[in-house]
């Protein structure tokens, strides 16, 4: 008999492939200019317009919206954990991110909250059309937090970022919330 898996085995890690996500863009491209061209050889303008606007905007909301989804979407919760305390770090966060990637904008918004009380430097690269920096720095999943050659990868609660930027190593630091 085999064992139930534990709840956050359960759950996929809460982070990007970068495969998947460059997979995504070309099929979403593909399908973006197809409906162009189709709507544009019909002359139904209206329907051409339509899909210009409402195809970006399903594409935003979908980003915007998945923390709402993400538990039902099998990725758990990405909820935050405030840290109880912090202390300045004047060192150099670099961020890197893919505009597809739903859990990039949560970890930028955590990270621009710390920035204001922790007073760090903070550098964020989009790998979305540098596939280049991506693989000389090894980086195959997003969102990546760099600073001073230690990186997490993936969601991480606001504590796990200021635990990093400080330099306290914690036990589970390196996996998302």
């Amino acid at each position: 008999m085999k064992n139930s898996p534990s709840a956050s085995e359960a759950t996929r890690k809460q982070q990007c492939t970068l495969a998947n996500l460059h997979s995504v863009l070309v099929v979403f491209t593909i399908l973006y200019a197809g409906g162009l061209m189709f709507y544009a050889y019909k002359h139904n303008w209206l329907a051409l317009l339509l899909w210009l606007v409402l195809l970006r905007c399903a594409r935003w909301g979908g980003l915007r919206l998945y923390p709402l989804t993400s538990e039902w979407r099998g990725y758990g919760s990405v909820a935050d954990k405030l840290p109880s305390s912090v202390k300045k770090s004047h060192v150099e966060v670099t961020f890197y991110s893919h505009n597809g990637c739903p859990f990039c904008p949560i970890l930028r918004r955590r990270l621009e909250g710390l920035q204001k009380e922790m007073d760090f430097v903070l550098k964020e690269i989009d790998l979305t059309l540098k596939p280049q920096v991506a693989a000389s720095e090894g980086i195959k999943s997003v969102p990546v937090l760099d600073v001073g050659g230690n990186r997490l990868v993936g969601n991480a609660t606001t504590e796990q970022l200021a635990q990093l930027i400080a330099g306290v190593k914690s036990a589970d630091a390196s996996l998302p919330a």
